[in-house]
């Protein structure tokens, strides 16, 4: 036993002293220079005879060398032995770092460590993904790109302060070995304006920013430049169109370019669809009709958050109670503006002002607002941000609060559901005069 785990720490370390198979010398390389990656480095190689191939990579795929560009089984100008297996260095450097098992299997086919040597190949930029790029790249020590969005062929980059002398060298790789991307661009600022876009800086392939997008069996199209999409999210529109039934009705306050109200509308929920941006309006109603959604169950307005709830939302309601309006379903309000969307939860409070409307109000209500919970507790910062901005104790009306994902370090999107009551509607607690986030007050 104590044999066997000398033998393998020994193993252990030969792989650890074997060749690092990356790119050298191009450490700090602003402006990308292909030929500075060129390198000359012997890996490992196993010569087979074609008989029992199929076995053969089924035993070896484990040690297998991956490159881009590059054939891991090659023939060669051999009378016998017609095939040539590459391994990888930092996987295998002698014939005793394959797994025993493996091994033993191998001899059995009549492959031994005679057939095990090394051979020198030339690696080139063609030969390295955009990781192994930037890690060599790069600065040690600091983190690099750890992640993007791809939207349609734009990759969006949010780098961090201490890469942006590299943007250009970043933006060029990505082009180069992304096969679906034809433009990169960094975030220029935080998401804050009036039209929840940003700015942007092209930093490589070609300014190109209108896209095309498909989700929940539907096709988007817009100027990314000009509206907000995250494919992030596409995951928690499936989850908010998975609680929407043919003949509910949905109030999305803060719809953008429509995925959740063109998705919802081609599956019959009748639609009340908003946005503030024009852009997004314009793309809103071009998406409607690219996709064939009935008029009937689409309507879409160009107006502030505010103002939809005043008006569209409480004549809807209104309608509902006097009977003008025939609904068997439940109303759903989506409110995707999570850095500010609770604001707007305080109109909902007394927001009918007749009480003969109260008892012929029968009607289910969902409400999914989304915020971003900065701290500890991300539940509970969430169910407070929406009691303190309704400007009543809905604690007892919320039926969910799900962490829709992680935005940066110890701050979380959340999406928190509640009921929205005649209680409420019928409260009056809160005054249109009231600026700032009410404190907490129960409803009457």
């Amino acid at each position: 036993m104590v044999l066997g785990y000398i033998r393998g720490f020994l193993r252990k370390m030969s792989s650890s002293a074997s060749v690092p198979l990356a790119p050298i010398g191009v450490r700090g390389m602003k402006v990308l220079d292909r030929d500075k990656f060129l390198r000359n480095v012997k890996v490992p190689v196993l010569k087979v005879k074609e008989e029992n191939l199929s076995k053969i990579i089924r035993i070896c795929k484990p040690y297998f060398l991956k490159l881009e560009s590059f054939k891991t089984i090659t023939s060669i100008e051999d009378e016998e032995l017609k095939k040539c297996i590459f391994f990888n260095p930092e996987k295998v450097s002698q014939w005793t770092d394959i797994d025993e098992s493996d091994r033993t299997a191998l001899c059995e086919l009549n492959i031994k460590e005679a057939n095990f040597g090394d051979k020198e190949i030339q690696l080139t930029y063609d030969n390295w993904r955009f990781e192994a790029i930037f890690k060599a790249v790069l600065p040690e020590n600091e983190e690099g790109v750890s992640g993007f969005s791809q939207i349609g062929h734009i990759i969006h980059l949010n780098l961090k302060e201490h890469l942006l002398e590299y943007r250009p060298l970043i933006g060029q790789v990505l082009v180069d070995k992304v096969k679906t991307c034809k433009t990169v661009v960094n975030k220029c600022n935080a998401i804050d304006n009036t039209y929840r876009n940003f700015s942007m800086e092209l930093i490589g392939g070609e300014e190109d920013y209108f896209v095309t997008v498909k989700e929940n069996n539907c096709i988007f199209q817009f100027d990314f430049s000009k509206v907000y999409w995250n494919p992030r999210l596409g995951k928690e529109h499936e989850r908010i169109l998975s609680f929407l039934k043919s003949g509910d009705v949905l109030f999305d306050i803060f719809c953008g370019v429509g995925p959740f109200a063109v998705p919802a509308a081609k599956r019959k929920t009748k639609v009340f669809a908003n946005d503030l941006n024009p852009d997004s309006f314009k793309w809103l109603n071009h998406n409607a009709k690219n996709n064939k959604i009935n008029s009937v169950y689409f309507k879409s307005f160009n107006k502030d958050g505010k103002d939809f709830i005043l008006e569209e939302f409480k004549d809807y309601i209104i309608d509902l109670c006097n009977s003008k309006e025939q609904l068997n379903g439940k109303v759903h309000v989506t409110m995707n503006l999570p850095a500010m969307a609770v604001e707007f939860l305080k109109h909902f409070n007394g927001l009918i002002k007749d009480e003969k409307l109260f008892d012929k109000f029968n009607k289910e209500i969902i409400v999914y607002v989304y915020c971003f919970a900065l701290g500890e507790d991300h539940v509970e910062i969430a169910k407070k941000m929406v009691i303190e901005n309704i400007g009543c104790d809905v604690s007892s009306l919320i039926t969910d609060v799900f962490n829709v994902r992680n935005v940066a370090p110890n701050k979380e999107m959340m999406r928190v559901t509640l009921k929205l009551t005649k209680e409420v509607l019928f409260s009056g607690n809160l005054s249109d005069s009231v600026s700032e986030p009410p404190s907490k007050k129960v409803c009457v």
